[in-house]
């Protein structure tokens, strides 16, 4: 009896398959050339292929990588394939050394059940539901977001307000500070950002400059998490470190709360769509409002979108929604992650 779960070749028939899934291909069709070559640029044969439900291992000699190139077989990602009794993450050292070697920027990790996507450049390894696309892999190279600029960015009071109202400085009614025009701001409805705001901004700025992706804002109930989250929305699309953003909540209530926000602080430069009065296109916004379960019935967010849609997610009550199996939904996308909540623990 044939033990599976040490056996590499039933795994690598499980990546054989999850490849050609996601549009990659082991010969020349009329899509175009073949995209997956094995370690040293050898070109996969179909006696190969078919030998691997015996073991791969005896046919190349022990080579394990896939290297996945472009149109032009240029290098974008290797793939390192392990039995499914190992986990991916233990052939980490291995791939990176590969990558480097013929300059893939790009890794998928997998054991045929559990994969990583690892951009060596940036970052660690994440998990991963399906294997990505050439398109994707394309657009995740080409999208280079610029922390410079991210962390460089001033974020002072008026960065929310100044959207609303370019000229209020100039308007009738500003005194000069927010303490002696009260009456103007709310009479014009203009939201300021507060002291502990800012520095929740700058803090994200700090963070993102040292290369984190991941960030988390804890702040009670009543203190501001949507408008300090509309802050940091436009400090990334402002600064071009995302093209559009997701917003994840738990409740349809707190749906339509959002799209009021967002509407009212960061109109006319960016639009807001709730996903579900938009399903087709979607596409036209700079941010997507959606309540985290109509994304998971069924998964449909893996045939919904591609991992590179959105640049930045933002979990709201992050304490819910990206916990159990909403987590997924969470990890599913590429980009930066911001959690909100009161409540972490």
């Amino acid at each position: 009896m044939v033990d599976f779960m040490n056996n590499e070749a039933h795994a690598r028939i499980k990546i054989n398959k999850l490849l050609e899934e996601a549009g990659w291909r082991f010969f020349d069709t009329d899509e175009g050339p073949a995209n997956i070559l094995l370690e040293n640029h050898v070109k996969i044969t179909q006696t190969e292929i078919d030998a691997w439900s015996n073991d791969y291992e005896t046919v190349r000699g022990g080579s394990l990588d896939f290297l996945l190139v472009d149109n032009n077989k240029r290098p974008l990602c290797v793939l390192e394939a392990k039995k499914e009794s190992l986990h991916p993450l233990v052939a980490k050292e291995q791939a990176r050394k590969y990558a480097n070697t013929v300059n893939a920027q790009y890794i998928i990790l997998s054991n045929g059940i559990i994969h990583f996507l690892w951009n060596i450049n940036k970052g660690n390894p994440v998990p991963i539901f399906k294997f990505p696309s050439p398109k994707e892999i394309g657009a995740i190279k080409e999208w280079n977001p610029d922390r410079d600029a991210l962390a460089g960015e001033l974020v002072d009071g008026d960065y929310i307000a100044s959207v609303q109202m370019p000229d209020y400085k100039e308007r009738p009614g500003w005194n000069g500070n927010v303490a002696s025009s009260k009456d103007f701001i709310w009479d014009n409805n203009l939201r300021f950002l507060r002291n502990y705001q800012i520095m929740a901004v700058h803090k994200l700025q700090e963070a993102a400059r040292k290369g984190k992706d991941r960030f988390l804002f804890e702040m009670a109930t009543g203190t501001g998490k949507t408008l300090t989250a509309a802050a940091v929305i436009r400090l990334f699309l402002r600064t071009k470190n995302a093209r559009r953003v997701l917003f994840l909540v738990d409740r349809i209530e707190l749906e339509n709360q959002a799209l009021k926000a967002f509407s009212n602080y960061l109109k006319p430069d960016y639009a807001t769509f709730i996903y579900k009065e938009h399903r087709t296109d979607w596409h036209k916004a700079e941010i997507v409002v959606t309540t985290i379960q109509s994304l998971m019935g069924d998964d449909k967010y893996r045939y919904l979108f591609n991992p590179t849609d959105f640049d930045m997610i933002i979990s709201d009550e992050s304490h819910r929604s990206i916990s159990g199996n909403s987590r997924a939904v969470f990890e599913y996308f590429h980009g930066y992650k911001l959690g909100l909540t009161a409540t972490p623990k």
